[in-house]
């Protein structure tokens, strides 16, 4: 009779405890999202155009394979190397302009960068509407090729640029939402994409033959015109002014009533030693030159690998490049002690996620290719771009959502829970090409996300040392870099071998190719499992 009293009361204290849970959480999201909406006006100068920018980049993404692999009449693998390109120069062009916004302000750094990328898209269009002929190395692929590495540059001052205006006009209690709302925005906008550019692409594909695509340029182009406006006429002068100066005020009330609110004034004593890097670009010199004469070797014009041709010397050619990597590395390191790669901790952590961040590459290397191809003849593959943005959707309401109702817990604990809830459904597309198991899929895919990506960056502000977090963060973005080059320089070969074109009357087996993807995706959160003792060994030292 005791032990049935004690189990009651045990489970009345999980459910107290569970709704007790509950109701913190909802008013913690209620708090957050209140906070956000009494936000300064000049933050939403940064957010409408962000949703118009979410909405033709990923739109750009979801047709830029198949535009060059019909109209430009590119191989697979050539595409994917297009794709890899872009994608990974964004984040490269990002390294390289990330601290432009910051001396020439947010404002101008949204306008040069939107206006820049107006123009890319521009020629990007006319790629497609003058007759330039196809194939690899015609005027047609060069015009492209301008146009996105246009597109590329300014997008590295961009994105930046955008999240820095999150940082100016937010204080401490609004910032976390208003990082997960433009990050919620902008998969609001790739949505959008998925009604615009079919309908486009259906409407005028007698007009710009065989499929419509280059009308889709032009409709991204306008729209791009139509950021660059809001921008311009929602984010002026005064109503930067207005915003800065009140967010100082919050910030010193908080400061005034006693909670912590970081100073915003850098720790530097303007002290920048000069490091001999002779050496450095010695190495890099060599890497490039051996490395372009090893691409030469393997390319050609065909689509094919020529790997296999001289089986020694294509080795050799490898172990040369990989030393060459390796002592820049090195030499890289010796001169910098106080380098964000000197923290194992660090680097271990942004280099484990890899493997799960290839599922994100996949949404545009390799599922439009799949929903296209794998499911000919459906409703999925006529509107594959539609079918193809629910990810964005569902992010657009989770991610807020997520960050409100879990603002308090672990940090690690949630990448693990996120990294293996996206990785694990990768595993229902190996079964087969079915609507089913490709919704499920992306429910499941999407919540990971949810709740690991925007804590991404979280946890590398808590690892980084005080006054270190700048360089952490911008270091952060090389993993990503490194994703978005090597998948789309394997995507291709594995989309022309697993799902090629019905026309070619060859079988699809997309279920292999799933399979491997799911396997290389979950070493992440194992891997994170593993070494959970020790890396949050590391934030405990540094929290104390």
């Amino acid at each position: 009779m005791t032990n049935d009293l004690d189990q009651a009361n045990q489970q009345k204290s999980v459910k107290r405890n569970l709704n007790k849970a509950v109701h913190d959480s909802l008013k913690e999201l209620k708090n957050t999202v209140k906070a956000f909406v009494k936000a300064p006006r000049a933050l939403w100068g940064v957010n409408i155009p962000f949703i118009i920018e979410g909405l033709v980049y990923f739109g750009i993404l979801n047709i830029l394979g198949i535009y060059c692999s019909v109209n430009v009449d590119l191989s697979d693998l050539h595409a994917g190397w297009v794709y890899s390109g872009v994608t990974g120069g964004i984040t490269f062009a990002m390294l390289l302009l990330g601290g432009v916004s910051d001396k020439i302000g947010v404002r101008r750094s949204l306008i040069l960068a939107l206006s820049v990328m107006m123009i890319g898209r521009i020629f990007v269009a006319l790629s497609g509407t003058i007759p330039l002929g196809q194939g690899l190395g015609s005027p047609m692929f060069f015009v492209l090729i301008f146009g996105l590495l246009l597109m590329v540059t300014a997008y590295g001052l961009y994105q930046p640029a955008a999240y820095a205006g999150v940082k100016r006009y937010t204080t401490p209690k609004n910032a976390a939402m208003g990082y997960a709302v433009i990050y919620g925005l902008m998969n609001l906008g790739a949505f959008l994409s998925g009604f615009i550019s079919p309908f486009t692409r259906h409407a005028f594909e007698s007009v710009f033959p065989p499929n419509g695509l280059p009308a889709v340029f032009w409709v991204y182009t306008f729209l791009t015109l139509v950021a660059v406006l809001s921008s311009a006429f929602i984010l002026t002068k005064r109503t930067d002014t207005k915003a800065v100066e009140r967010v100082k005020r919050e910030k010193d009330a908080m400061r005034a009533a006693g909670e912590d609110v970081e100073d915003d004034s850098e720790d530097d004593n303007g002290y920048h030693p000069k490091i001999d890097n002779r050496l450095l670009l010695t190495i890099t010199g060599l890497f490039l030159i051996f490395g372009s004469a090893f691409l030469w070797r393997i390319f050609n014009t065909s689509g094919t690998f020529r790997f296999s041709d001289h089986p020694i010397t294509n080795l050799l050619f490898s172990i040369i490049l990989s030393v060459l990597f390796l002592a820049g590395i090195g030499e890289y390191l010796r001169k910098r002690p106080d380098h964000p790669f000197r923290d194992t901790r660090f680097t271990f952590f942004i280099f484990i996620l890899i493997p799960v961040q290839t599922l994100f590459a996949h949404q545009w290397l390799t599922m439009p290719y799949y929903l296209e191809r794998a499911f000919h003849g459906s409703v999925v593959s006529e509107y594959f771009e539609f079918f193809n943005n629910l990810n964005p959707i569902l992010i657009f309401f989770l991610a807020p959502f997520v960050a409100g109702i879990t603002a308090r817990a672990n940090v690690y604990k949630m990448m693990i829970l996120g990294t293996f809830v996206m990785a694990l459904p990768t595993f229902l597309l190996a079964i087969g090409p079915h609507a089913s198991l490709f919704l499920t899929y992306i429910l499941l895919m999407t919540t990971g996300e949810a709740i690991w990506q925007p804590r991404f960056l979280q946890w590398i502000a808590e690892i980084a040392p005080k006054g270190k977090t700048g360089a952490y963060m911008g270091i952060g973005q090389l993993p990503w870099f490194l994703t978005k080059v090597v998948t789309g320089f394997y995507s291709g070969y594995f989309v022309s071998k697993y799902i090629p074109e019905p026309s070619t009357g060859l079988d699809t087996n997309s279920g292999e190719m799933w399979l491997i993807y799911a396997f290389i995706a979950i070493t992440s959160p194992i891997a994170l499992v593993l070494a959970k003792k020790w890396m949050q060994k590391g934030m405990r030292t540094k929290a104390s």
